[in-house]
C-alpha cells in the first residue's frame, strides 16, 4: 500500500442494503479492503459511520484523509415501497385531479383479473385543482386564478402535509404558472417539500410527468433528513469530505445535488453494482453480461451490451417487480427520469418464505432484512428465508458467513424450514427446501427476462455476472435453466455494489420537451436547446463546461408512435447529414428492440432533447494505472481484482442436454476482505 504518513485522496464506498452494509476501498497500488456489517434500521448512518471507520482504522488510514465517501443507498426505494414517504398534497389544473388514479389503461399481468393497483401516493383528499390552462404549444388560454390558488394553499396549510407537488397541463410548453405557484408556496408555507414538474420532469405525458413529480415530493423530506444526519454523523466521526451519492443514472452527484431532486436516486444502490460489472467485464474481456445482483432483501438483473449500460426513461416502482420493460408495466408508481435498465424483483436471502392458502410455497416479498434476520443468525428470527433453505441444502457454509463475522446456526436453520414449511405440506426437509430454492429462482428468472426476452436478446448471447451476497448460490442454476454457458463470479462479491461506486463517473442528465419531425426541425432551435441544458448541467456539477464531457441524445419515434426510443446523436454540428444519420441509427435500434422497422415508410419524429455531462472524478488516473499495474504483475498484489488474470472465477454450464454429467454442488464465491469489519 501507498505509505500511510502521507495525506491522499482517499475514495471510500458505502452501499447500504436491507440485511448488509457493505464497504469497500481501493488503494492507489491496487489493494482492495472491503468490510461488511448487519445495516442498522433505527438508523441506517450508523452502519455506514461504523464501517467506514473500522476499516481505516484496520489500515491504519486518518479519516481526515478521506476526501469523498460514495453513497448507494436504498432509502428512497425503501420509502415508496412501504409507503413510509412525505405526507404530500398535490395542485394540478382543474378537471385533472384523478391523473394519479386513471394512469394508464394497461396491468402488468394480463391473465389477473383480481389484480388491484397501489393506492396514489397522493390521496383524492389531498390533490386540489386550480383554473388555469396553457395549450401544447405555450400559449395561456385562461389565467391563472389567483383566488383559486389562495384556497389551495390556505387548505393544504391547514394539513399535516410536509410536501407539495405541482404538475400544471403543459407546463413543460410554458412554465409561467407553476413558477407563479411555487413563489406563493414557499413564501406562504415555508419549511414545506415544493417540488415543480418544470424542475423535475419538463416533458409531456401528464400521468407520467405527475407520477414522477408527486415521487420526487414524497421523497424530498424523507431524503433530505436522511442525507443530512448522515453528513453530520460523518462529520462528528471526523470525515471531513464530501459526501456523493450514487444516481439512478449510474452516475454520482454530491449530496446538496440530489436534495431538490431525490427521484434520481430511487435505484441507486442496484446502479452501482451494474457500474462495477461494466469495468470489470471491459477488464476481463466480456462485453456482452447479465449482471445479477441478489442481495439480502432483493434480486437485480441488468444487461451490458458491447460494453455499454442499457439505460432507459420508463420505470415502475412499488410493484412486485419493479422494471423498465413496456410489456410488464402499470402495477407501480411511474417513473420517467434516466434510470439504468435494472429489473427487480422481492427475492433476496432474507426474503421471508411462507405459504399461501392454497398450500403453495411463496418466496418475498416480505423481508427479515437485518433485524432479526434469517433464523440460522440467531437473532431472534423466526420465520424461514431463503437463507436459511439454503444453510439446509449445504449451498451456504454452516458455520459462519463474511470472513466469520456473522454466525450459522444451521439447527435453528433446519427446525425452521421443516416446522413451518416442510411439516404442513408433509414433505421431506430436504425436498421442501429445494423447493423454496426452485420457487425463487423461478422469481429471478422473470428479472433476468424482463432485460434480455422482453427486450428482443437472447441470453444465451451473454455471459452470467452474478455478485451479492447471494448471487452465486443462485447463479448456476439460473444459468441452467436460461442455457447460459459461462457464469463469472467476482473477487469480493458480496460488497460489489460498493466496488462499483468507486468507477463512477460525476454525471448528470438533463432534458427538455422538443416535438418536431425531423424533416422540419429547427437545427439552430435544437443547437440553443442544447446550449442551455449544456449551461444547466455545469451550474449543478460545480464545473466549467470546458471539463465536462456532453453526450446529446434525442427521444425518437416514428409519427404516431407512443413511446420513443433514446438515441445518441452523431458528433460535430447539427446539420442536415447529422439529422440523416440520427434517423439510420434510429431505425437500426428500432429493429434491434422490436425485430422490425418501417424503413421510409412514416415521418420521424424527436420528442426530447436530451444532454448528458460527465465528469471523471479526481482519483481516475489512478485508477488507471492500478488497472496497467494489475494486468503487468497481478501476482505482486493480493488484492487486486481487475480481469480473471487476479483470480475471478469462472463456472462453465453445460446446456439443459448435459444436466447429468453436472456435479450436484453450490458454487463457490471468491472472497478476499482485508480489515473485514
Amino acid at each position: 500500500m501507498a505509505a500511510h504518513g502521507m495525506a491522499r485522496h482517499i475514495r471510500i464506498a458505502a452501499d447500504i442494503g436491507g440485511t448488509f452494509t457493505d464497504i469497500a476501498y481501493l488503494d492507489e497500488d491496487g489493494t482492495l479492503a472491503t468490510g461488511k456489517l448487519l445495516s442498522t434500521p433505527a438508523n441506517y448512518a450508523d452502519a455506514v459511520t461504523h464501517g467506514i471507520t473500522r476499516l481505516m482504522g484496520d489500515l491504519g488510514l486518518p479519516l481526515a484523509d478521506v476526501a469523498e465517501v460514495l453513497h448507494g443507498c436504498t432509502i428512497a426505494t425503501n420509502a415508496i415501497l412501504e409507503h413510509k414517504g412525505a405526507a404530500t398534497a398535490l395542485i394540478t389544473t382543474k378537471g385533472f385531479r384523478d391523473v394519479l388514479e386513471l394512469q394508464r389503461i394497461r396491468v402488468p399481468r394480463l391473465y389477473d383479473p383480481l389484480f388491484v393497483r397501489p393506492k396514489p401516493l397522493v390521496p383524492r383528499r389531498l390533490r386540489f385543482e386550480v383554473d388555469e390552462r396553457v395549450d401544447a404549444k405555450g400559449e395561456v388560454v385562461r389565467p391563472l386564478d389567483e383566488a383559486d390558488l389562495g384556497r389551495a394553499v390556505a387548505a393544504i396549510e391547514a394539513t399535516d402535509v410536509e410536501a407539495v407537488a405541482v404538475c400544471l397541463l403543459h407546463s413543460y410548453a410554458n412554465p409561467a404558472h407553476e413558477r407563479a405557484i411555487g413563489e406563493v408556496l414557499r413564501r406562504e408555507l415555508p419549511g414545506r417539500f415544493v417540488s415543480l414538474s418544470v424542475d423535475v420532469l419538463p416533458q409531456m405525458r401528464e400521468y407520467e410527468r405527475t407520477s414522477t413529480t408527486v415521487i420526487n415530493a414524497y421523497l424530498g423530506p424523507v431524503v433530505k433528513t436522511y442525507l443530512e444526519a448522515m453528513i453530520e454523523q460523518l462529520a462528528d466521526a471526523g470525515v471531513r469530505g464530501r459526501l456523493m451519492v450514487m444516481q439512478s443514472s449510474g452516475g454520482i452527484l454530491d449530496a446538496g445535488a440530489v436534495l431538490d431532486k431525490p427521484a434520481h436516486i430511487v435505484e441507486c444502490g442496484p446502479a452501482a453494482g451494474v457500474i462495477g460489472a461494466a469495468h470489470m467485464g471491459d477488464q476481463a474481456g466480456y462485453g456482452n453480461l447479465i449482471t445479477f445482483d441478489m442481495g439480502g432483501t432483493t434480486a437485480k438483473a441488468s444487461i451490458v451490451e458491447d460494453g455499454e449500460l442499457s439505460t432507459s426513461e420508463e420505470y415502475d416502482v412499488g410493484d412486485a417487480m419493479s422494471a423498465s420493460s413496456p410489456l410488464i408495466k402499470g402495477g407501480g408508481y411511474a417513473l420517467r427520469l434516466p434510470v439504468i435498465d435494472i429489473s427487480e424483483v422481492g427475492a433476496g436471502g432474507g426474503s421471508i418464505v411462507w405459504l399461501d392458502k392454497a398450500g403453495s410455497i411463496k418466496v418475498g416479498p416480505q423481508s427479515a432484512g437485518a433485524m432479526p434476520g434469517p433464523v440460522c443468525y440467531g437473532l431472534g428470527g423466526e420465520d424461514p428465508t431463503m437463507t436459511d433453505a439454503n444453510v439446509v441444502l449445504g449451498f451456504l457454509n454452516p458455520t459462519a458467513l463474511t470472513g466469520g463475522t456473522v454466525p450459522i446456526d444451521a439447527d435453528k436453520a433446519r427446525a425452521a424450514v421443516a416446522d413451518r414449511i416442510a411439516a404442513p405440506l408433509g414433505r421431506d426437509l430436504m425436498e421442501t427446501a429445494y423447493g423454496i430454492h426452485t420457487v425463487a429462482n423461478a422469481a429471478m428468472m422473470r428479472a433476468i427476462k424482463a432485460v434480455t426476452t422482453y427486450r428482443g436478446r437472447d441470453p444465451r448471447d451473454f455471459t452470467l455476472f452474478a455478485f451479492g451476497g447471494s448471487g452465486g448460490v443462485h447463479a448456476a442454476a439460473l444459468a441452467r435453466e436460461l442455457m447460459i454457458r459461462r457464469i463469472v463470479v467476482p473477487p469480493a462479491a458480496g460488497v460489489f455494489s460498493a466496488l462499483g461506486l468507486i468507477f463512477a463517473n460525476l454525471e448528470l442528465n438533463q432534458s427538455r420537451a422538443f416535438l418536431e419531425l425531423t424533416h422540419e426541425m429547427s437545427t439552430d432551435e435544437a443547437e440553443a436547446i442544447y446550449g442551455e441544458l449544456a449551461d444547466e448541467i455545469a451550474a449543478r456539477l460545480g464545473h466549467e463546461r470546458t471539463s465536462i464531457q456532453f453526450q446529446r441524445l434525442a427521444d425518437m419515434r416514428y409519427a404516431g408512435q407512443a413511446f420513443e426510443l433514446i438515441v445518441p446523436l452523431p458528433d460535430g454540428p447539427l446539420d442536415a447529414a447529422a439529422i440523416e444519420e440520427l434517423g439510420r441509427r434510429f431505425e437500426a435500434e428500432h429493429e434491434r428492440r422490436y425485430g422490425h422497422a418501417f424503413h421510409g415508410e412514416y415521418p420521424l419524429e424527436i420528442v426530447n432533447l436530451r444532454l448528458v455531462g460527465t465528469v471523471e472524478p479526481e482519483g481516475a488516473r489512478s485508477l488507471a494505472r492500478v488497472r496497467a499495474t494489475a494486468r503487468a504483475a497481478p501476482e505482486s498484489r493480493r488484492h487486486v481484482y481487475f480481469g480473471p488474470e487476479a483470480g475471478a472465477m469462472e463456472t462453465p454450464v453445460m446446456p439443459r442436454a448435459g444436466l447429468s454429467e453436472q456435479p450436484r454442488r453450490g458454487p463457490a464465491i471468491i472472497e478476499e476482505y482485508e480489515g473485514t469489519v
